[in-house]
């Protein structure tokens, strides 16, 4: 591109995207982060016709911007929600922006409400409300993890007979989308509403007329929200960068706007190329293998591609089918990646690293541990799983008999059809949880777990079937752990050999009730041992008591059946 095109609206030269089959750099993608993480369940934010509900509200809110942002009183005030909805709306959008440098990303829990959002960023994250997942695949194949959904239950004549996890299992043909299912999907509701997110961005263009409009490079940049080119690595700094009006501008001098009708064409395009390249991978080879009597193939498989994945960020790492077992991963497997824990039944999957977002979704019976998420974690469709988690905020969906140990410097949300969930405050740590926690920015000081936000029982984000009957009830909040059952996970240290961390402690201070039944639990444990070496016994009597100690102990791993982590340690 030569410097005589640079800004200019016209037509350029041959377009550079008539070229054959574009190389991974010069491939748009869709940022699936706002779609994952990003959709919240308040009606009022999912309009029925963007265009023409936004178009007027982003004028009101512009009217009011401070420097192009809005606060959460202006955004109460134009979408007619209440103060805590707004915090909610800036909160999740801070988590899922493009720009680590923005304002809302950098600002202190106090700042959030007066810092506020740019408005081009938050009409696109209004916008995108109205996006429907994808509707799962007919079920083809057997469950390659056995249903463990009780026969009886106390949803039974109340909701559908079907658990969370049957929901999942009987829509889709792996349990879920697979990345490229949910990629072309995203892809294509972005190519249909392209003219409508474009129009929101552009300024028109004075003594034109009412529909010629153009578009700043500064605005152009904000489609990144949405949009981005190869792996985050690449060497494209920016979308702007990857166009032929705004490549090479000088930064000391605007660019010229360029056309909105251009900008549209060439968006246009470049996302038909994409949804080309990707159709051969809609496939069931990437939903990983279907047969039910390969469970240990597909669990090696699973920890084999994690090892292997990119440093891109295209999508998560996916962690699936693990089974009656443990699973041991830390930093240098996952590299401060995004991690999606999928279908794991009856297991114990430790991610012992720096994370951007993770996703548990249709497990059962399981614990899983996450490190440190310095952006959200997503929990839905799960039955009876033990979730502990430090990170900055949490979502938890259509959820039964779970229960969550937190450590969260937001509100956590709960959306959708739950059932008997409880929280309780974060339990445990290892040697190098504090150094994830300061590299993700996770505040010790500040954690919200008990004061959870529950919104209506129907996500209209959620592909799955809803009971008839659902979208009247108010969704089921969850109650705290009773001090008195609040015990500590043990993590094992995985890390002997290694340079150890300096966390030696929870670094979650502990609300007083729960820290009074700690001390008066380890005052007991101490004045039983001190009571077993004062007591008089004979040799054989010793032994008789150390045997009776080891039975007890060993009954107990199998009725729990954490023997099989003892086994897991030793295989490790």
């Amino acid at each position: 591109m030569t410097e005589e095109h640079i800004g200019k609206s016209p037509t350029p030269d041959p377009d550079p995207i008539q070229s054959p089959k574009p190389n991974l750099n010069s491939v748009i993608y869709p940022r699936r982060v706002p779609f994952e993480h990003g959709l919240l369940p308040i009606q009022k934010l999912v309009f029925t016709d963007p265009i023409q509900n936004l178009a007027p509200i982003k004028q009101k809110l512009a009217s009011v911007a401070k420097n192009n942002r809005v606060g959460s009183a202006a955004i109460s005030d134009a979408l007619l929600i209440s103060g805590d909805h707004a915090r909610l709306v800036l909160e999740t959008l801070g988590s899922v922006l493009h720009s680590e440098t923005d304002p809302l990303v950098l600002a202190k829990p106090e700042e959030v409400d007066s810092i506020g959002a740019d408005l081009r960023d938050l009409v696109l994250f209004l916008y995108i409300q109205s996006y429907k997942k994808l509707l799962p695949r007919t079920h083809k194949d057997s469950a390659a993890v056995a249903d463990v959904w009780p026969s009886t239950s106390a949803f039974d004549g109340y909701l559908s007979a079907l658990s969370p996890i049957q929901l999942v299992r009987s829509n889709s043909r792996r349990f879920m989308p697979s990345p490229a299912d949910e990629e072309a999907h995203q892809l294509s509701y972005l190519q249909k509403h392209m003219p409508n997110i474009i129009s929101l961005l552009a300024e028109p263009v004075e003594g034109e007329g009412d529909e010629s409009s153009v578009l700043s490079l500064e605005s152009f940049e904000h489609i990144g929200f949405l949009l981005h080119f190869g792996d985050k690595a690449s060497d494209v700094p920016s979308l702007s960068q990857a166009t032929p009006f705004f490549a090479n501008s000088d930064p000391d001098m605007p660019a010229v706007p360029v056309s909105a009708s251009q900008v549209h064409d060439w968006l246009l395009k470049n996302i038909a190329s994409a949804l080309e390249s990707i159709s051969d991978r809609i496939s069931g080879k990437e939903n990983g293998p279907s047969n039910a009597s390969d469970q240990d193939a597909g669990n090696a498989d699973a920890c084999e591609a994690l090892n292997k994945v990119s440093s891109n960020d295209r999508g998560p790492c996916i962690i699936e089918g693990v089974s009656k077992t443990s699973l041991f991963k830390q930093a240098s497997d996952l590299k401060g990646r995004s991690v999606k824990i999928a279908n794991c039944h009856d297991s114990v999957v430790y991610l012992l690293a720096p994370l951007r977002y993770a996703t548990v979704y249709g497990c059962s019976d399981s614990t899983i541990v996450l490190g440190a998420a310095g952006k959200a974690v997503r929990v839905e469709h799960c039955e009876r799983v033990h979730v502990i988690a430090a990170t900055k905020r949490i979502c938890i969906a259509n959820c039964r008999e779970c229960v969550f140990f937190l450590g969260v410097n937001q509100r956590p949300l709960i959306v959708g059809d739950n059932h008997k969930l409880q929280v309780a405050p974060y339990n445990t740590y290892y040697s190098h949880l504090e150094e994830h926690m300061t590299e993700v920015g996770i505040v010790p000081t500040i954690n919200k777990w008990n004061e959870s936000l529950a919104l209506g029982a129907v996500d209209p984000h959620d592909s799955l079937s809803h009971p008839t009957g659902a979208s009247d009830k108010q969704t089921e909040s969850a109650s705290c752990v009773d001090p008195d059952q609040f015990t500590n996970f043990l993590i094992p240290n995985w890390f002997a050999g290694e340079s150890l961390g300096y966390t030696k402690d929870n670094p979650f201070p502990l609300p007083d009730a729960y820290m009074a039944v700690q001390q008066t639990n380890l005052k007991k444990l101490e004045e039983t041992r001190q009571s077993l070496r004062e007591t008089p016994l004979e040799e054989n009597r010793k032994r008789e008591l150390t045997t009776a100690f080891h039975m007890h102990f060993k009954d107990w791993l199998y009725a729990t059946g954490n023997i099989r982590q003892l086994y897991c340690l030793q295989g490790d």
